[in-house]
């Protein structure tokens, strides 16, 4: 923006001229759960593909496959009938649907409030509404979740979605801006949604906790289109809500290739170390679909693919 006296603006959560109180916020955001909860459904809808089991072999009822009979198998786990139809000896194997617990948590600290005239809604609203959708795909599919922090521990089904919708409420704004370190059972897996702009050593000590103990995570950054692209002109104020540190700069757009060179070195370097992990990490825009980043990640989260940037 271009002005004769400075200008207030928001980057990187950088608050306006007027900020409401965290329990402002949190009314006011709290009263849009129930349409935010709609969208997710909406969303998750769209995405699901069929259940989504832990499709291995093991002890359970539904038909697997037939495999050849080897060595070490018994005579009595023998299918007689489909080896009659052939010269050779095969095992009828079922599948074992395998629920896994999945902990969800997303950024509610001052940052995430922010909301550009380019974007449709706040880092925060689209936070929860990736969190929720991904709440209601697992759920479909059979597997326990909970809010990360939460009391109470991850079970499955409709009560599930609507305990984790409930936290969520209750937590729109004024919280921390990462997640508690926690010790979790080991192979869980936990979905992590921030705009993931603080210095990097303290993702790292997420990464390290969390993957020293077993745990398998997913990183998903958030950033409001003004964050990625730093469209601001002229003399614009600068003021960080996080840590009341303020900057004017005489002409912004001079700092507009500097601002996304750092900012992509940033995110290779969130990418590189989720990497080291076994983590997945993608990152999404909030003036895009959902969808996009929704189906990203949930393919990651089944596959064990990385994640993509949408």
């Amino acid at each position: 923006m271009v002005s004769s006296s400075p200008a207030r603006t928001s980057v990187f959560g950088f608050k306006t001229k007027r900020e409401m109180t965290p329990r402002e916020q949190a009314e006011l955001l709290g009263a849009r759960l129930p349409p935010l909860m709609i969208q997710a459904e909406r969303i998750a809808a769209t995405v699901a593909q069929g259940a989504h089991g832990r499709r291995r072999v093991g002890i359970g009822e539904t038909f697997w496959q037939f495999r050849r009979f080897r060595d070490e198998d018994s005579s009595s786990v023998i299918d007689w009938r489909q080896s009659g139809k052939s010269q050779h000896l095969f095992v009828r194997e079922r599948e074992w649907e395998a629920a896994a617990s999945v902990w969800i948590w997303r950024d509610t600290s001052p940052s995430m409030q922010y909301k550009s005239s380019f974007a449709p809604c706040s880092k925060v609203e689209r936070a929860t509404v990736l969190a929720l959708a991904f709440a209601s795909l697992l759920v479909r599919g059979g597997e326990r979740i909970a809010e990360l922090g939460a009391p109470e521990p991850p079970t499955t089904g409709r009560l599930a979605l609507n305990r984790l919708a409930h936290g969520l409420t209750m937590t729109m704004a004024g919280g921390r801006n990462s997640p508690p370190l926690l010790s979790l059972p080991r192979f869980s897996q936990i979905i992590l949604i921030s705009d993931w702009l603080s210095p990097i050593e303290d993702t790292m000590r997420i990464l390290r906790h969390y993957g020293g103990i077993g745990v398998r995570g997913h990183l998903i950054q958030v950033l409001d289109p003004a964050e990625e692209d730093l469209p601001f002109d002229g003399r614009t104020e600068f003021e960080d809500v996080e840590s009341s540190l303020k900057m004017v700069a005489r002409r912004a757009e001079t700092m507009r290739e500097g601002y996304r060179h750092r900012l992509a070195s940033l995110r290779d370097s969130l990418a590189q170390s989720t990497r080291r992990q076994n983590w997945t990490f993608a990152s999404h825009r909030t003036d895009r679909p959902p969808q996009g980043a929704l189906l990203a990640a949930y393919a990651a989260l089944t596959a064990h693919k990385p994640f993509a940037m949408m």
